[in-house]
């Protein structure tokens, strides 16, 4: 077997059409098999631009008179798939211009999908970003930011005391009735506009709002982060929630009045639960919070002794008289007014 009988095998077997051409013509003196199962379909032609009429022949003169070499590639359809065929031009001699030509098309089907890959990553990536976004602003809804973040390291959050903080809770008056007697989206649609500026209102304050159960608001000041005048912030934050709700009675035809009460004292945040998880805290500080505001009028706020006292000097505070509280004994009971 001669030497060029071996490399017209080597080319067949690799997938590489092999064409010689006369320089200045541009016509064909040589076409292995492979180029002519490609491109002779309709027939030979001889002329380099009749096979391919697409191929810009002046560029391809330029760059071979300037660097002797001119790559292209080209498209057409065979039978149902369409190739694409790389074309690399290089002068041998003088007279002979060498065509190599490559089956490239499943290198460009593999970019395509790895661009639609790549397009699609992008997409999801953007979605689980988002929501993540939507879940961890979820969860601050449910628990303090420093709360989330342990949480989100650890995957568990340490039950911590905090001592002292101060508490609030409000309790809504005929909330019951109002529930039974109006439409329920209108109901759920006012309780959210309050909770949401009641959430703004202690925000200004430094207060951390725990939770709502029903129509009772939980808030509380010096936690997470302790503060020396938690006591202060969270009757500014009571006196403005009457105030808010004063004012949007007058221009709402449901009229929302609340009792509030604010103890001092210990309690212990943690996460409670496994599935619907939600942050809470547990103490005596919250339990006579709770049982101050049932010796609240509607629209008036219950202060324990104790943080009458701290607020005496700074507050329109009346002692009301020593009253006897569930699981608290007798205590001195003070109102906290609006003094603006």
């Amino acid at each position: 077997m001669t030497i060029e009988a071996i490399n017209e095998q080597l080319l067949r077997a690799i997938g590489v059409g092999v064409a010689l051409l006369d320089r200045q013509s541009l016509k064909f003196g040589f076409r292995n098999d492979t180029f002519d199962e490609w491109f002779s379909a309709d027939g030979p032609s001889d002329q380099l631009q009749q096979l391919f009429p697409d191929l810009d022949i002046d560029t391809v003169q330029t760059s071979l008179s300037g660097t002797g070499r001119h790559t292209s590639e080209i498209t057409f359809k065979k039978k149902r798939r369409t190739l694409v065929i790389a074309l690399d031009f290089t002068v041998a001699h003088d007279d002979v211009l060498v065509l190599v030509c490559q089956n490239i098309t499943r290198i460009k089907e593999l970019e395509s999908m790895i661009d639609s890959y790549s397009i699609m990553v992008e997409r999801n990536t953007r979605e689980l970003k988002r929501e993540k976004e939507q879940v961890e602003k979820l969860l601050l809804n449910l628990m303090p930011r420093s709360v989330y973040e342990e949480y989100k390291t650890f995957g568990v959050v340490t039950p911590q005391l905090y001592d002292p903080v101060s508490v609030l809770m409000l309790d809504f008056v005929g909330f019951t009735d109002m529930v039974a007697s109006q439409d329920p989206s209108v109901t759920v649609t006012e309780l959210n506009d309050i909770y949401s500026a009641f959430d703004r209102i202690g925000e200004q304050f430094g207060c951390e709002r725990i939770k709502t159960i029903g129509d009772a608001y939980i808030t509380v000041a010096g936690l997470p982060d302790p503060t020396p005048d938690h006591a202060k912030a969270i009757a500014n934050t009571a006196i403005r929630f009457v105030r808010y709700l004063t004012r949007r009675n007058l221009s709402h035809p449901h009229q929302w009045r609340c009792r509030i009460g604010l103890a001092t004292g210990s309690v212990v945040g943690s996460v409670v639960g496994i599935q619907k998880y939600v942050y809470d805290i547990f103490g005596p500080a919250v339990n006579l919070a709770s049982r101050l505001q049932e010796f609240s009028d509607p629209m008036q706020i219950s202060v324990q002794d104790e943080v009458a006292q701290v607020l005496k000097d700074q507050f329109d505070l009346e002692n009301v008289g020593a009253r006897t509280i569930r699981g608290f004994g007798e205590q001195d009971i003070w109102r906290l007014s609006d003094d603006s």
